[in-house]
């Protein structure tokens, strides 16, 4: 498999200047960060994504927060292919920190790629995931339709390195066990209420 990589899916949506501000949302999502994942789950066109990319930017250029590095992925329903979700995972991943997942890169394009775990294992151990506080945004998840991806989010979170964050961005809440009580301490979640 030859993947071409859409560089837009990549990108921090550019902030709109007639965009009314939310501190005390962008203060939620920075309060999550405690937390493996915050999910911000809300109707279409209440926000969620301007509110991130705006929390984003704010991090990106606030002194206090340079050692944050935000890695942002615009999923669409073409990711719900595990392998083209892992891809682009770390595609996105490789925005903040240009060597991670090469050779994982590398086992995707075998003609049989090994399994799921092993290749989230091996990304999640990598020295330059490991090292760096990398909070990665995954937005417009509402449009992954696969079983395997939602079982690779919930493997991700359960083994998350201590400087590494999950942002969602969905209409729906994934199709993750997010109120158990192993999900549940591990979860900041922001809704339209």
């Amino acid at each position: 498999m030859t993947t071409q990589v859409l560089a837009t899916k990549l990108y921090i949506p550019a902030h709109r200047p007639k965009i009314v501000s939310r501190p005390r949302l962008i203060q939620e999502v920075d309060e999550g960060l405690h937390r493996k994942m915050t999910l911000v789950s809300a109707p279409a066109g209440s926000g969620k994504t301007t509110l991130v990319s705006e929390w984003a930017s704010a991090t990106s250029t606030h002194p206090d927060r340079s050692d944050r590095m935000v890695a942002w992925l615009s999923l669409d329903a073409g990711d719900s292919d595990f392998t083209c979700f892992l891809y682009y995972l770390i595609t996105s991943l490789q925005t903040v920190t240009p060597s991670v997942g090469r050779d994982i890169l590398g086992l995707l394009e075998s003609p049989q790629p090994p399994p799921m775990e092993l290749l989230l294992t091996a990304l999640l151990n990598e020295k330059n995931v490991l090292e760096k506080n990398i909070i990665l945004v995954l937005d417009d998840y509402h449009l992954i339709d696969s079983k395997q991806v939602d079982e690779a989010l919930a493997f991700m979170l359960d083994n998350l390195p201590p400087c590494m964050h999950l942002i969602i961005t969905t209409l729906e809440d994934p199709d993750l066990p997010l109120s158990s009580p192993v999900c549940r301490p591990v979860t900041a979640k922001i809704t339209a209420e």
